[in-house]
């Protein structure tokens, strides 16, 4: 599943979008492209669940 979160800006951002994933699903692969402002991610996790969870930690996707 493919993720556009605009707050995105810099390696930490990766860092904490990849440390909320893994909390949900640790087996999950997180992909950034810090230019497109975009996230790729496989996991067996809900779109719905993975998108609350990155709002919450202050990366809401669009």
């Amino acid at each position: 599943m493919n993720f556009d979160i605009p707050a995105m800006s810099c390696g930490h951002c990766v860092g904490v979008i990849t440390e909320t994933v893994k909390q949900l699903d640790p087996h999950a692969s997180v992909s950034a492209d810090l230019a497109a402002k975009t996230v790729s991610i496989q996991t067996a996790e809900e779109r719905q669940v993975i998108a609350q969870a990155l709002t919450e930690a202050g990366y809401p996707t669009h």
